[in-house]
């Protein structure tokens, strides 16, 4: 894919040192970079100091940007890295499946159905707080930024066949974990 010409010009201006140029690409791409680190860290301080990072680091390597590969990619491979490397410092993960409570809510939810749907919420989101970080950024990307296999695997430096495989093995993992859940609320509520 080749980057939109208002993209190139953007980079091409950011590259000569014009702060404009700066502020529309900040602009442009804020909140992709935000959404990433809200759904990896669950926080929306955490997620800021993410984002921050992230374009911290854009700025410093833009000049490194040759246009061989897609400039979104490349912006994703450094958000990515940022949330890595808070996770690594910070060693802490939250919700992921918030948005999960708001689609599955009617207007007319009872009371009874708001609490089972918050406490499957729980258990999914507990489910997948077991993750590792590659598996839960593999989700992210996936399901809350609609990627495909392709731009991930680029963003992750692995073949599409390789997302598409551990995709399945993490829907697998998820799928007995929660399997298990669902068997002990039988058991305790039967």
């Amino acid at each position: 894919m080749v980057l939109e010409e208002t993209d190139q010009q953007l980079i091409e201006e950011c590259q000569r040192g014009q702060p404009d140029a700066y502020r529309a690409l900040f602009e442009k791409y804020k909140d992709t970079v935000y959404s990433v680190a809200l759904r990896f860290s669950g926080d929306p301080a955490v997620a800021q100091d993410i984002a921050q990072d992230t374009f911290l680091k854009l700025f410093s390597a833009i000049g490194t940007f040759r246009g061989d590969s897609n400039f979104e990619s490349w912006l994703y491979r450094l958000v990515v890295n940022c949330c890595f490397d808070q996770k690594r410092r910070a060693r802490r993960w939250a919700p992921l499946m918030d948005e999960l409570l708001s689609v599955l809510k009617a207007p007319d939810v009872s009371a009874l159905d708001a609490v089972l749907r918050s406490e499957m919420t729980g258990q999914v989101r507990a489910v997948v707080d077991t993750l590792r970080p590659e598996q839960r950024m593999v989700i992210v990307l996936r399901y809350t930024q609609g990627l495909s296999y392709e731009e991930i695997g680029e963003i992750l430096g692995c073949s599409s066949g390789t997302i598409g495989s551990r995709l399945n093995r993490i829907h697998k993992a998820l799928a007995r974990r929660l399997s298990r859940l669902a068997g002990a609320g039988r058991k305790d509520h039967g």
